[in-house]
Formats: structure tokens, sequence, C-alpha cells
């Protein structure tokens, strides 16, 4: 997966396209991501010891990786990312720089 915990990232399609967040969590086995303030939903939550009340509550719900493009720290646009081998260790980088993802 191209993505990972605490990516800047720019969503590509869905109902929040356009925005950025950070990725809060990778789910891999579902190619799913969690980015913070994004695809917002709202929660049922019964109430318990620690919350008395109960209520609704607002949850990051997961994303499908395919509609995120990591953000480029160089140039602060979307790229896609690329793979490359440098002194023996696999790194990350930008399709549009060729600069190393950090």
């Amino acid at each position: 997966m191209f993505v990972k915990t605490g990516d800047k990232v720019r969503v590509i399609a869905g109902k929040d396209k356009g925005k950025e967040g950070t990725v809060l969590s990778v789910l891999s086995d579902a190619n799913r991501v969690i980015v913070k303030g994004i695809n917002v939903v709202k929660k049922a939550e019964k109430a318990s010891q620690s919350n008395p009340q109960g209520g609704i509550k607002s949850v990051e719900a997961p994303l499908n990786a395919s509609n995120v493009m990591v953000i480029d720290p160089s140039t602060k646009k979307p790229t896609r990312i690329g793979y490359k081998f440098e002194n023996g260790k696999k790194i990350r980088v930008s399709k549009k720089t060729k600069k190393p993802i950090k």
C-alpha cells in the first residue's frame, strides 16, 4: 500500500472530494484508510459507566485507499508514489518531482 500513517493526503473522490487531512490509521487488509476530519459520520453510543448519558458522537469512517492521494511535501500538490532503492533500503519517491517522501 502506498499510504502510511501520518501522511498528508487529499481526497480525490467521494463526498469530501478536495479536502485534505492526515492519515490516522491504515487498514491494509481491507485497503482502507482513516483520515482525520474526513468522512465523518454520526454514531449512536450506548450509555456506559464512563459515559452515563450515551448519545450521538461524530467518528471518522474508513475511506478506500484509492480515493486519496499523498501530497508531495516539496510542491504541496497531490502526487502518485513510486519506489526506489537507495543504500539497500526501499524508499518512497514522488512520481512528479522524483524526490523522496519522508
